[in-house]
């Protein structure tokens, strides 16, 4: 198994100082011991101008036999024979994959301690491959999924067939390809990532048993490029050798990670709808009861809820929330109905209940909060006939959205309130103006109510992610001013029981879709500078928690506030 890396260089920038990235003397022949034979590192040319250096896997098939059985293509009992008679010594793999991390450990870091600030330098590159199995499975193999992978990349791709016979051309080709790439400006370091990613997706399998580790080591040598690969799904897929949990796992983490990015914030900031310490059989417990309440949070809930009067309730507010929503949803008319920010699903399954609803989308930013949605629903069990109503989807709500558009109606249940106000109007935008259901159902709590909770110290918000909670007149002006920009009405009404004096508990606003406006508005970048309408909705500064946790925009949660003042979640 063979492999070289060659670059050319100029008497300031010499092509030598490939032995300084690559960490290995160019004067030198080095061994390195593997898990599968022995790998030797040596420069066929080290000049100014030319450099080549060259990695000779030498596998030996006993020892890969022993250590593959029940694992990868040696652990197959149809391949008793192929065990000892295979392309495993040969052909460009997981092996080679796994022997690149072991030599160029320290090179594909991208550090060189030698010769600070190379590593960060592009430099041309051409790297060949003699043989290379391009097993298609299904999809197209061959050269045309070596370009596929490699052209998004940046590399020039030269990929031939080779022939099963040379003396038998009749016989037709192999499918192995000789590859060559070659880069104008390529980090070293970003080359090799991608060769230990993309060897084994070519291949279309792996010497070793696929571990849920896999997936970090996926995301891992992907950074930087493979979110934004057009073919991730198929990369994905291939190199966790079609475990279709963890190709799924792998796949939210990288649309997770691209709206981080396109938020610029972290990744942890945005995925914090699950509460990591509420396992699988609290939620168990959850679904199980009829009545009655557990752990504060009223059952059948699925998530908690928010803080209750001293005077017990027949239904928590949550449910009287639902039955709202769920009553302005039938005065539409909607049967398409996207729930935005749909956290664990609690409304969808009140949705699916409900045959007039003969379509549901669920979108929510948090990949843990969809997964949590889909073990509450039980989307597996489903019959096929149900299941074709609900799909759950992630993305942000701060973007526009193609998938959003068409629906009757829109919800956004407890989710603007999560939203700092500067990034209100990108929400605004995306749904009353992109989307642009025929009717958009809106709430959120009621910021006077706050005085009747009695277990809510004076001050606070409901929960610590509320980035502000409005007053009626507050609502009520934002509603209006929503409603005139993007062509809608709005009617704002009351959700639970009414206090003489300071309103319901949550406010629900209606917006209907009326006359388009003369002009469209231009959505308003997130994050932006927020207009004056809107900073003048702020609530005053006592009702804004001290700190806030990460700005989570699209997920809807409710919280009970305990008597100590702690959180139960």
């Amino acid at each position: 198994m063979f492999m070289s890396i060659s670059t050319t260089g100029t008497a300031e920038s010499p092509a030598s100082d490939l032995g300084f990235l690559l960490h290995k003397h160019p004067g030198k022949v080095q061994r390195f011991s593997t898990s599968h034979g022995e790998a030797h590192v040596f420069y066929p040319e080290a000049g100014d101008e030319l450099c080549t250096a060259a990695l000779l896997l030498d596998i030996d098939p006993i020892a890969l036999v022993r250590k593959g059985r029940g694992k990868g293509r040696g652990g197959s009992p149809d391949f008793a024979l192929a065990q000892y008679v295979n392309d495993r010594p040969y052909a460009a793999s997981s092996l080679l994959a796994v022997a690149l991390r072991t030599v160029f450990r320290t090179a594909m870091k991208g550090v060189c301690e030698a010769r600070p600030g190379l590593a960060e330098l592009p430099r041309p590159l051409r790297i060949s491959l003699p043989a290379v199995p391009a097993n298609g499975a299904g999809e197209s193999g061959g050269p045309a999924m070596a370009a596929r992978l490699f052209e998004p990349l940046g590399w020039q791709v030269e990929a031939s067939a080779i022939p099963l016979d040379e003396a038998f051309p009749e016989w037709g080709e192999s499918r192995y390809v000789r590859l060559e790439l070659a880069g104008t400006e390529v980090r070293l370091a970003d080359a090799l990532q991608q060769l230990y990613v993309l060897l084994p997706v070519l291949d279309g399998a792996k010497h070793y048993w696929v571990a849920p580790d896999e997936v970090d080591k996926l995301l891992a040598a992907g950074a930087g490029w493979l979110a934004d690969h057009p073919e991730q799904a198929l990369i994905a897929r291939r190199y966790l050798s079609r475990r279709w949990a963890l190709t799924r796992r792998a796949m939210e983490r990288l649309e997770l990670a691209r709206l981080a990015e396109a938020d610029d914030r972290e990744v942890e900031e945005i995925d914090n709808a699950v509460d990591d310490s509420v396992d699988d059989s609290a939620d168990e417990a959850v679904d199980a009861a009829a009545e009655g309440t557990v752990g504060g949070a009223a059952a059948g809930d699925g998530r908690p809820e928010q803080p209750e009067p001293a005077a017990e309730r027949k239904a928590s507010l949550a449910d009287q929330r639902r039955a709202a929503i769920l009553a302005a949803l039938g005065e539409v008319g909607a049967a398409r109905v996207a729930d935005l920010g749909c956290g664990q699903g609690e409304l969808i399954g009140a949705l699916l209940k409900d045959v007039r609803f003969t379509e549901v989308l669920g979108v929510d930013v948090s990949a843990r909060a969809l997964s949590a949605a889909a073990r509450k629903l039980r989307l597996e069990r489903m019959s096929e006939r149900q299941a074709a109503r609900v799909r759950l989807v992630q993305g942000a709500l701060t973007y526009t959205d193609a998938r959003l558009k068409g629906f009757d109606a829109a919800v956004l249940c407890e989710v603007i309130e999560h939203l700092d106000l500067p990034r209100l109007p990108a929400l605004e935008y995306a749904v009353f103006g992109a989307a642009r259901p025929s009717a958009v159902v809106v709430t959120t709590p009621n910021a006077e109510y706050n005085v009747r909770w009695e277990s809510l110290p004076a001050g606070h918000v409901r929960h610590a992610d509320h980035r502000f909670e409005w007053d009626r007149a507050q609502f009520r002006a934002w509603a209006e001013r929503v409603a005139a920009t993007y062509g809608y009405t709005a009617v704002v009404r009351p959700v639970g029981p009414e206090d003489a004096e300071v309103g319901a508990p949550t406010q629900l606003a209606l917006f209907r879709i009326g006359t388009p406006p003369d002009a469209e508005p231009e959505p308003a970048p997130a994050p932006a500078p927020a207009p004056a309408d809107v900073r003048a909705l702020t609530v005053p500064t006592p009702t804004h928690p001290a700190t806030h946790p990460a700005n989570r925009p699209t997920t809807r949660t409710d919280a009970t506030t305990t008597p100590e003042g702690g959180e139960t979640r």
